[in-house]
């Protein structure tokens, strides 16, 4: 009987998150990599004719501790992508295969990425003159668009 219930117990526990859709599975796994509340923040991805941007805040102008939660996650993220580490979106994405991020680890010399201070979170900057680096960005950065369905546009533009 004491198996029953813990079995039972279990299921119960387990089945909420089986029944949530994948777009919420995804923003649970989002809140534990990033530190923040993705329903309380915005994420867009920017493509530029040059790289491309990774732009946070928060919702709420007041939102301290998701604004400060962002300010520290983005700067370690310019620092882990820069050395071509892009296990974040791996697991925020359930996904080892995230688009353009094996052509990004190995270029990862010739992109530069740079955060900067927001006044409701922060975004992260990233340049490069080599072509091929260039379009797996732009992969990357398309594929965050559809998964965050954050509505940006997916054509390059000036910066």
């Amino acid at each position: 009987m004491r198996l029953l219930s813990v079995g039972l117990v279990a299921v119960l526990t387990i089945a909420p998150l089986a029944a949530q859709d994948p777009h919420a599975q995804m923003k649970d796994r989002g809140a534990m990599a990033m530190g923040f509340d993705q329903d309380k923040t915005t994420h867009h991805f920017l493509l530029y004719d040059d790289g491309g941007a990774i732009d946070i805040s928060v919702n709420d102008a007041a939102d301290a501790k998701n604004r400060d939660a962002i300010r520290s996650h983005l700067p370690h993220i310019a620092t882990m992508f820069g050395s071509g580490d892009f296990d974040v979106p791996m697991l925020v994405h359930d996904s080892k295969a995230v688009p353009g991020t094996k052509t990004l680890t190995a270029k990862k010399a010739a992109l530069t990425y740079t955060y900067k201070e927001t006044p409701k979170g922060g975004r992260v900057d990233i340049v490069t003159k080599d072509a091929d680096a260039l379009a797996a960005l732009h992969q990357f950065l398309t594929y965050q668009i559809a998964e965050h369905k954050t509505g940006d546009s997916t054509t390059p533009r000036k910066r």
